[in-house]
């Protein structure tokens, strides 16, 4: 896809081989990293809405009356009906159950969950349950409390980016429409760009117009990636 990419950018920009050749390479290794960062954000967010449902029904069986021990084996139980096996929240209460089983603490397989998660809302639950069980205080109300407020700050999140959703896909397209003027105009009018891929002075603008068409695309998903 990276080479692709670069293949494209090569003809819409330089018409040259040689241009491909040295954008393609680096197109082909920078384009997994992003790819893999893309991928990332998006299994992040998806654990972020099962995490919310997932310590929704933990404090819903501790208010119930159970342990947190036994909470937690309810709690993977519901959530394998609400989310399906191959949920990421379902795998996770499973392997924390799993060390429950082996006596090791719970805290210990929250905290192995949170450090893998890279989610301050999963680091900050961990904290909240290690201090109620060191400080014997209320863990019950505790931990709901906490779940309701983490809770309430991941759906804000969501709407947020619900709200935003038409412009990412607005983003998108004009992401395409600038290409896509190119090849028209090259298609129904052949030889209207071709100074501008024969001399110095056109290499020169359309290395500018690649680098302020690179600029825009970033700038644009950076401020459509809100933070909360």
């Amino acid at each position: 896809m990276g080479a692709a990419g670069a293949g494209i950018i090569a003809y819409v920009f330089y018409r040259s081989w040689i241009a491909f050749a040295l954008l393609a390479i680096p197109a082909a290794v920078l384009f997994p990293m992003y790819k893999r960062r893309d991928l990332l954000y998006k299994r992040r967010r998806r654990l972020a809405v099962e995490f919310r449902e997932g310590i929704t029904v933990l404090a819903s069986a501790l208010a119930a009356g159970y342990s947190m021990e036994n909470a937690m084996s309810e709690s993977e139980g519901e959530l394998r009906l609400l989310l399906g096996d191959d949920s990421i929240i379902v795998r996770e209460f499973n392997s924390i159950n799993s060390r429950i089983n082996m006596n090791i603490p719970i805290e210990a397989g929250w905290q192995d969950f949170a450090d893998r998660s890279g989610i301050d809302d999963i680091r900050n639950f961990v904290q909240v349950i290690k201090v109620a069980k060191r400080s014997g205080g209320e863990l019950n109300a505790i931990i709901a409390h906490s779940a309701n407020t983490i809770g309430d700050k991941i759906q804000i999140k969501e709407e947020i980016i619900t709200m935003t959703a038409a412009k990412s896909f607005e983003q998108k397209i004009m992401t395409v429409i600038p290409v896509a003027i190119v090849l028209y105009i090259d298609f129904t009018s052949p030889g209207f760009f071709d100074w501008l891929y024969s001399g110095l002075a056109g290499r020169l603008i359309m290395t500018a117009c690649l680098l302020v068409y690179l600029a825009a695309i970033a700038i644009s998903a950076r401020i459509l990636r809100i933070e909360v």
